[in-house]
Parts: C-alpha cells; sequence; structure tokens
C-alpha cells in the first residue's frame, strides 16, 4: 500500500520535460560550435601564412548548397541558411576581423544587405557615397564593398554603373546578394493623424499606392536617405511638440533609431527585390554556378553592339543581363554592361571574350562570382 499523499508524488509536467531536452540540445550545441571554431582558428593560422583570403565566395556557395541539400526540416532553409552565415561571420572575426563599406547611413537598405551577407560579427564602414565604397578598397582601408546594382522596380543603380566605368583594374566583382525590400512606415503617432511622411524619393514612390489609399492628406517629404527619415521623426517626437510625422525605411532603421512600426510590408510591389554586388580586390575562384560580368564600348560602326551580342549567342553563352550608360568621353557614345553566366575561366566564355574583344575600342571583365540563387 502506497501512503504517500498526491503532493508528495506531483504528475509529470510534459512541458518542462520538453524543456530539459532542449537544454539538453543546447549545451551539445555549445560543444559543437566551439570545436567547430577551434578549426576555424587553426584554417585562420593556415590562409594567414599562404595569404589566402578569408572570405571565400566560392566556398560559401558550396557550403550553403551543402547544408540545405542535407536540412530534412522542420526548419525552412532560410533559417538554416541565417544561421550558417552569423556561423560564417564569427568566423571571419576569429581568422581575421574584416572591414565591410556600404552605402550609409546606418540603417540604409544597403546596410541591412551587407549585415545579411556577412553577418554582426564583422566591422562595417557607413560611407557616404558609392563612389567612396569602390575607393575605400581600392585604396585598401576596407576589405570589401557592398554596392547596389539594380532593383525589380527602378532598374539599374547609375551610380553604380559610373562606378565601375571609372574605375581601374585592380578591382574586380566578388559576390552577389539579393536582398528583398521591404518597406515599413515607423511613426509615433496613429494613421490618421499623419500630416508628413518622409522617406528617399525612390521609397515613396514604391509605396505610393498605399500611401494614396491610407495617408491621402499626408504631404510627401522627400529626404537624403530612408535612415535620415527616421531620424527626423524619431527628432520631431522629442521636441516637445505632438508627433505628425511618419517615415518609410527599413526594418534596421526602426531599430537603430528606436522608432515604432505602424505598419510593414508597405510596398506596392510584393517582389520588390535589389540585387548588391561584393568588390574586392581579389578575384573569386569558380563555383560550379557562377556569372561574369562585362564591360565594353563598341567601334563606331553600323551594328557593332549586334555583332559584340552574336558572339556570344553563337558560343551559346546565356546573356542574362545588359545595361548602358554613357560613355563619360563623347557624347552619344554609350558603355555597355553585360551579365553572363558562366565563370571566365569556362574555355567557351573565355574564347567568346576574347572574340568579342576584337568589335569593342575597350572591353573589360569585371569579374566572376558565385550566382545568387536566393533571396536575402
Amino acid at each position: 500500500m502506497n501512503d504517500a499523499s498526491p503532493s508528495e508524488n506531483p504528475p509529470a509536467d510534459p512541458l518542462e520535460d520538453l524543456r530539459r531536452s532542449i537544454d539538453d540540445v543546447d549545451r551539445r550545441l555549445i560543444e559543437l560550435l566551439n570545436e567547430r571554431a577551434r578549426i576555424v582558428v587553426d584554417v585562420g593560422r593556415l590562409k594567414r601564412e599562404s595569404g589566402a583570403p578569408i572570405y571565400a565566395p566560392d566556398r560559401e556557395a558550396a557550403l550553403l548548397r551543402r547544408i540545405l541539400d542535407a536540412n530534412p526540416g522542420p526548419l525552412p532553409g532560410r533559417t538554416i541558411e541565417a544561421i550558417y552565415r552569423e556561423m560564417m561571420s564569427g568566423s571571419f572575426a576569429l581568422e581575421r576581423p574584416l572591414r565591410i563599406g556600404y552605402l550609409g547611413p546606418p540603417g540604409s537598405y544597403s546596410h541591412q544587405a551587407a549585415v545579411a551577407q556577412f553577418g554582426s560579427s564583422v566591422t562595417f564602414d557607413d560611407l557616404g557615397a558609392i563612389e567612396s565604397v569602390f575607393a575605400e578598397v581600392e585604396r585598401g582601408h576596407i576589405d570589401y564593398g557592398l554596392v547596389p546594382i539594380e532593383n525589380t522596380t527602378g532598374g539599374g543603380i547609375a551610380e553604380t554603373l559610373d562606378a565601375f566605368r571609372d574605375s581601374t583594374q585592380s578591382l574586380h566583382i566578388y559576390a552577389e546578394a539579393q536582398l528583398a525590400i521591404r518597406h515599413h512606415l515607423f511613426a509615433f503617432c496613429e494613421v490618421d493623424d499623419i500630416e508628413r511622411v518622409y522617406s528617399k524619393p525612390e521609397a515613396l514612390t514604391q509605396c505610393r499606392k498605399w500611401l494614396r489609399a491610407h495617408c491621402p492628406r499626408a504631404e510627401l517629404v522627400a529626404e537624403a536617405s530612408t535612415s535620415a527619415a527616421v531620424e527626423r521623426v524619431r527628432s520631431e517626437a522629442g521636441s516637445g511638440v505632438k508627433p505628425t510625422g511618419a517615415a518609410i525605411a527599413s526594418e534596421l532603421a526602426g531599430k537603430i533609431y528606436a522608432v515604432g512600426a505602424l505598419y510593414s510590408g508597405i510596398e506596392d510591389n510584393p517582389n520588390n527585390i535589389t540585387r548588391f554586388l561584393v568588390i574586392s580586390r581579389e578575384e573569386a575562384r569558380p563555383s560550379g554556378d557562377d556569372k561574369t560580368s562585362i564591360m565594353f564600348t563598341t567601334t563606331d560602326q553600323p551594328g557593332a553592339l549586334v555583332r559584340v551580342l552574336q558572339v556570344f549567342d553563337r558560343a551559346g553563352v546565356n546573356l542574362s543581363h545588359i545595361e548602358k550608360r554613357p560613355s563619360g568621353r563623347e557624347n552619344w557614345r554609350y558603355t555597355f554592361f553585360i551579365d553572363v553566366l558562366g565563370h571566365r575561366t569556362d574555355p567557351r566564355i573565355a574564347e567568346a571574350i576574347g572574340e568579342a574583344r576584337a568589335h569593342c575600342e575597350q572591353l573589360r571583365t569585371l569579374g566572376s562570382y558565385p550566382r545568387s540563387s536566393r533571396i536575402l
């Protein structure tokens, strides 16, 4: 006969059992992460001795493909990738601290893309212009620079194309990243009280329909950056006057300036994506799924551009993108930018580039790099 009272033998709590199981898994994870980190320290020592780059996009692409292919779930691939990107960021810090330059100010979409691509364990340099990012990479003041190259809504980024046109042979495209642009409305008041909406003109344009429906009487005020717009809303709220301003910006900007979001995802086009390029003094090795960017100016002859493009067509090389910008040297002359699928060391691409050069006044391969297949 069991004389124990119910209070002496409480029923098992299944939730507590599961929490203890999680605690046990966490302990094992910490052990494994630090075991991996100790190996990373040895890798960093060998890289420093041999002069190998700390950040190798071909190795990163292969690693991400492997771990995503090995993921059985239930965690989605996007979560697994985010974990590994942050873990790789910590590895950079153990091997050698990296400095990443981006188009500022802090909280910009370029800043958000840089954090998504490199993780939070590297050092970020806020640079005021795209040309400054190029200059600082070339001078060796930063290891890598991240710049926007095109947007699905607004098209090519003229400042970046011009910076490539004016850059030297010492700079190369090293990697690319795609960031989903989600605009958020930040304010210290209710939506019906908003009298002004601040942001970059591009962001205001990309949210035009939403603003017309929800803030039809608000004045749209252009700011130099989305971050400056949030900072202005923060400043107005601290002035002692009833806040009536709002800002359109990134989630990161709201966190940096401690302003709450009234609405998230207010962009008119939910598939608004910006493509970014990582520039470096190093050249990327083949990854097996690469893209090559080429810049050229054609000869002043009828059909010159067609002949260049036909070279790649005959070689069976997929041309995935084309842009043009004024040459900067002569009126009505243009510099063309094309992306082809494959690495510059692939025999058919190397042969096509050599043949195309004969139809150009100038031709320069800007870089071959792993093709981005996922949206950050």
